[in-house]
Formats: C-alpha cells, sequence, structure tokens
C-alpha cells in the first residue's frame, strides 16, 4: 500500500447543527453565569477604553457601592421600581404577550398619582395608599387596549404597546408644560407632594419601597408557580395551541397576566414619582422600560432571578453615577453595558437550546 494510501483517513468527519431536547437546569444556569462573566469583561473592557482605570473597576462596581452603607441603601432605592418593571415584563412575557409598553403604564401610573395629590382627594392619613391604588388602576387600564386589540383583533401587540408609549409620553409633556406645571417656576414638572404623599423612610433610612418590592416579587413567585392561574400561564407559555385544545382559558389566561404587569409597571411609576422625584417630571421614566425588558430576559421569566437582576441593574445605575463624577463618563455608557449584557445572554441561549455534535461515517 502507498505511503499517500496510508495517510488517507478512514473516516470522514462532519459536525452537525441539532436542537436540544432537554437540558439539565444547572448546565442552564452555567452558560447563562458564563454568559454573563463574558459580558461584565467586555464592559471592564470598555470602560478601561474610555479612561476608567483597571484596578478601579472592582472598587467602583463592588467596594464603593455594596460594601458602603450609604451607597448600598442608593442601589436597593434604585431597585424597587426596577423590580417592579421587571417583575411586569416577566408575567406578560409568560403570557407570550411581548409588552413593550411598560413605560406607557409607568407614565399614567404616575399621572394617576399625581392626580390624587392634586385634586386632594381623600383625608392625608389615606392619601398614599390611594395614590398606589390609583396608580396601580391607571396602569393596568393603560394595558387593557393592546391586550384586547391582540385578542379580539389579533393586532400585534409589539406594535399597539409602542404606540401607545408614544401617546403616553406626549400627554405627559403636555401636562408638564401646560396644565400641570409648577406655577412657582417655568420648569416642566408638577407641584411637590406633600409629605404625607411620599414614600416614608422605615428604621435605618431604608424607603418603604424596598419591602413593596420584595413583597411583591414573593406574591408574584406564588401566582406563577403555585396558583392554578400560575399553572394555566405554563401551558400558554409552552403552546398556546396545546393549552387551547387541553380546555385551558388562554384568552383569560392572557388577559390577567397583562393586567397584572400593567398594575405592576403602574406601581413602579407611583414608585419613581413618589419615592425619588417627589413630583411628576417630565422625564422620569426614561430608561425603565428597557430596563425591564432587559431584567425580564436576564431572569428568564423568573420573579426570584429578575429581583435579582434588578439589583445587578441597579448596581450599574449607581455606580455609573460614580463614574460621570469621578471619571466623566457619560451615562450612556451603562446603557451600553446593558445592551452588551442582552447580546452576551441572548448569544447564551444559543447554546442551551442547539448542540454541536460530530457525526461519523465510513468513505
Amino acid at each position: 500500500m502507498s505511503e499517500l494510501a496510508l495517510r488517507r483517513p478512514l473516516i470522514n468527519r462532519r459536525y452537525t447543527l441539532e436542537l436540544r431536547q432537554h437540558m439539565a437546569w444547572y448546565w442552564q444556569a452555567l452558560i447563562l453565569g458564563a454568559s454573563l462573566v463574558l459580558g461584565l469583561l467586555v464592559s471592564g473592557a470598555i470602560l478601561v477604553a474610555a479612561g476608567v482605570p483597571a484596578g478601579e473597576l472592582l472598587n467602583e462596581f463592588v467596594l464603593y457601592t455594596l460594601f458602603d452603607a450609604q451607597s448600598l441603601k442608593s442601589v436597593l432605592f434604585q431597585a424597587s421600581p426596577l423590580i417592579m418593571v421587571g417583575l411586569a415584563g416577566c408575567l406578560a412575557f409568560r403570557a407570550r404577550f411581548w409588552n413593550l409598553g411598560l413605560e406607557g403604564q409607568m407614565i399614567f401610573g404616575a399621572i394617576g398619582a399625581t392626580a390624587i395629590t392634586l385634586w386632594d382627594i381623600g383625608s392625608p392619613s389615606l392619601r398614599l395608599p390611594l395614590m398606589i391604588l390609583t396608580a396601580m388602576a391607571c396602569g393596568l387600564l393603560w394595558a387593557v387596549a393592546p391586550v384586547l386589540l391582540r385578542l379580539k383583533l389579533r393586532v400585534n401587540e409589539i406594535v399597539s404597546t409602542l404606540m401607545l408609549n408614544y401617546i403616553a409620553v406626549n400627554f405627559l409633556l403636555h401636562l408638564m408644560y401646560g396644565p400641570w406645571k409648577d406655577p412657582k417656576d417655568a420648569f416642566p414638572y408638577s407641584p411637590k407632594y406633600e409629605s404625607f404623599e411620599l414614600l416614608p423612610d422605615l428604621p435605618g433610612g431604608l424607603s418603604l419601597s424596598i419591602p413593596i418590592a420584595i413583597g411583591l416579587a414573593v406574591l408574584v413567585l406564588w401566582f406563577v408557580s403555585i396558583s392554578r392561574a400560575g399553572l394555566y400561564l405554563r401551558f400558554v407559555d409552552k403552546s398556546p395551541d396545546v393549552a387551547r385544545s387541553v380546555g385551558v382559558p388562554v384568552a383569560r389566561t392572557i388577559l390577567m397576566a397583562v393586567l397584572f404587569s400593567g398594575a405592576l409597571a403602574g406601581l413602579a411609576g407611583l414608585m419613581v414619582a413618589a419615592g425619588q422625584e417627589g413630583r411628576l417630571t417630565h422625564s422620569f421614566y426614561v430608561g425603565y422600560g428597557f430596563s425591564g425588558i432587559l431584567i425580564a430576559f436576564l431572569a428568564r421569566n423568573n420573579p426570584i432571578a429578575a429581583t435579582c437582576a434588578a439589583l445587578l441593574i441597579a448596581t450599574l445605575f449607581v455606580a455609573g453615577r460614580s463614574l460621570q463624577v469621578f471619571y466623566q463618563i457619560p451615562f450612556a455608557m451603562v446603557q451600553l453595558i446593558q445592551a452588551v449584557l442582552v447580546i452576551c445572554v441572548a448569544s447564551s441561549d444559543f447554546f442551551i437550546r442547539h448542540r454541536i455534535r460530530r457525526v461519523q461515517g465510513g468513505e
């Protein structure tokens, strides 16, 4: 046999891409964690290129932020509305309803709460509970139109929720530059809330918004994991057609999940207006809609994971403000980091759903 024949391979090898039937949860967690680490490494490289010393990254994002009492309070304070919009996204996405109208629902939640303050509805002791209920009701109502359009007329909810965002933003601007503008100056915000209309601080300096957010995260976890509606929601999430064929009330389940989502987004609007701003402003909602979608995406629509992801995003926000002050890094850099994390997590989904298999065959 010639030397050339001896060197010829006895088998041909090729690679095929296959869909995975199942992957254990711990492997999924490992792949997702690796993607987040990769995203953080890429983000760190971007910040170093922008002028932040590499040795200061750990200090800015961990030591000065999470191990400093005042900064940790700021993270928790910032995380409260993020948890709400993250949970809102999780609920809607579990129903296969792509609710991109979180910002619009936030806006109308805050508008409803502010109307209570401007019109002096209720006694001072009942004012804050009325504001909370009104904010949730207004957020819920702003979600009614797109979900009914989807269920009754099959209108794509991505388009309807986005368009309703524009309506909500322009209505807010009309109020801030018109009838609700603070008469004391010419800036586009409402008069300040009274002290009894603000979310109070608890002993230790923590805002009331923090236990509210944690309590609602537990409620959403119970809703999606234990309740009958949560069981229906899992059927709808896997396959609406199969769910409908086995008798699951698909339309009612989607409607309930989306309305709950809108109520949580409306409450997030109140948390920003009455917890952080102290009034209604023309731009209080900016960035929260994208962050809610990001949190739900990172968490794979899991309420507990969404709470953790909201804390991560809040840490980025607080550290980003520090970078603005000390290194003149624009806040848009924080949004760039969020985008990097989204890309990395989206890439991890490919490896969770697919595998590369080597196929061997004879000549």
